[in-house]
């Protein structure tokens, strides 16, 4: 049972698996990619009384523990995953908001390049590339097909 990892997990640590920190990893756990203010509305279906400071302060821990790790997609809070389970790239989409979760094995020759060039470990559970998912960029190659100017619908021009 996972709950018996985390106890162990944190055992091992000299911490306890308090219900505070099992209500918080079981919420990340079952929402993946979660904000803390998303995680909070999941804990407190079961215990109404925990603050957003409770939830704060135990995904830090968690996170030095190494049992969650923070991603920032966007202009937004971090949002928190489990750390044993999502070692992927975040490609996040600018135009639909669209996560797409690459395995971190794909960008391995870059990884490579960084460490031989630079000597530069990347830590690649924190990383999000923003784009354009496939969707948008067909919808936007259509607009751009149908307007016949690159994109720029024709209009009058102002002043005129």
């Amino acid at each position: 049972m996972v709950s018996t990892d985390w106890q162990r997990d944190l055992r091992r640590r000299g911490y306890r698996l308090t219900p505070q920190r099992q209500l918080v990893l079981e919420a990340v756990d079952r929402l993946e990619h979660a904000t803390p203010d998303a995680i909070l509305t999941e804990v407190r279906r079961t215990a109404g009384g925990v603050n957003i400071s409770t939830v704060y302060r135990t995904l830090e821990l968690l996170e030095e523990l190494g049992l969650v790790s923070h991603a920032h997609l966007g202009h937004g809070a971090p949002t928190y995953h489990l750390a044993d389970r999502h070692h992927h790239i975040h490609l996040m989409c600018r135009d639909c908001s669209e996560l797409i979760e690459v395995d971190v094995a794909q960008a391995g020759p870059f990884i490579d390049h960084l460490r031989d060039a630079f000597g530069f470990e990347t830590d690649m559970k924190h990383f999000a590339i923003f784009g354009r998912c496939a969707r948008c960029t067909a919808r936007a190659a259509g607009r751009s097909r149908g307007t016949g100017s690159g994109g720029m619908e024709k209009g009058p021009v102002p002043g005129s």
